[in-house]
């Protein structure tokens, strides 16, 4: 019994993968093929419909980083600032004063 849905899936399959068109598209008998778009001269062949557009499959760049190298000096690179006061709540508080460490003597 398993073998015989086995062989009916693969003749179903192989059914299947017959039906494909090969050729070019063609409307219906009796159809009319799309319509003129705005400034087109003559009808469109059916490889403009089934071609992506270089926006929909933009070209790929294979260059490979080949060897080590330093990246070049980036101005906008820059740390983190200590700017954060002005987005935090001012408490009552009064400042503290910063000591400077005494300088080590040789």
């Amino acid at each position: 019994m398993k073998r015989a849905v086995k062989i009916t899936a693969i003749l179903m399959l192989l059914a299947l993968a017959g039906c494909g068109k090969f050729g070019p598209l063609e409307p219906r008998a009796g159809a009319s093929s799309a319509p003129l778009a705005y400034g087109q001269d003559k009808p469109a062949e059916t490889d403009a419909f089934t071609t992506a557009p270089v926006q929909a499959r933009p070209g790929r760049s294979d260059e490979l980083l080949r060897r080590s190298e330093r990246r070049s000096e980036d101005p906008f690179d820059l740390p983190p600032s200590n700017d954060n006061a002005r987005f935090e709540k001012p408490e009552n508080k009064a400042p503290v004063p910063v000591i400077a460490p005494e300088p080590k003597s040789r």
